[in-house]
C-alpha cells in the first residue's frame, strides 16, 4: 500500500507513467512501483525512476477501495494497489517498456488521456 506524503514533500511527487500512482522518488527507489514493478523496474534504479515517472501530472484521486470504486474503474486503476493516483500524466513510457508490454500482449494506454475509449 502506498503512503500519503507530507505537505513538505509534495513538490517532489512523481507519477508512474504506466499506472499513474503518485509517490516521492525515495518510495519508488526503496519499494519500486506497487503496480508495475515487474515491468518498469524502478526499485533501486534512479535513472529508471527519471525515465518512467514524471512530475508533470494533473489532478489527484485517492483510491482506498479499488475493487468497489467507480472512480478507480473510470481511471482504470481498480486492479491496482490502494494509493494516490494522477488523473492525467504527461509523457510516455520508454520504447523498450512499450515493446515489452506488446510482447506480453498488454495494450499500452498513455495516462495523458489521448487514448480515449
Amino acid at each position: 500500500m502506498a503512503t500519503i506524503p507530507s505537505q513538505a514533500r509534495s513538490k517532489q511527487l512523481r507519477a508512474c507513467l504506466l499506472c499513474s500512482i503518485i509517490q516521492v522518488p525515495a518510495d519508488f527507489r526503496k519499494n519500486g512501483c506497487p503496480n508495475c514493478e515487474e515491468i518498469v523496474g524502478l526499485k533501486g534504479n534512479p535513472e529508471r525512476i527519471t525515465t518512467c515517472t514524471t512530475t508533470f501530472f494533473e489532478g489527484v484521486i485517492s483510491v482506498i477501495d479499488p475493487d468497489n470504486s467507480w472512480v478507480a474503474r473510470w481511471q482504470r486503476t481498480s486492479k491496482y494497489a490502494r494509493g494516490m493516483y494522477a488523473i492525467r500524466v504527461k509523457g510516455r513510457i520508454p520504447e523498450d517498456i512499450e515493446a515489452n508490454l506488446e510482447v506480453r500482449g498488454i495494450k499500452y494506454r498513455p495516462r495523458d488521456q489521448t487514448d480515449q475509449d
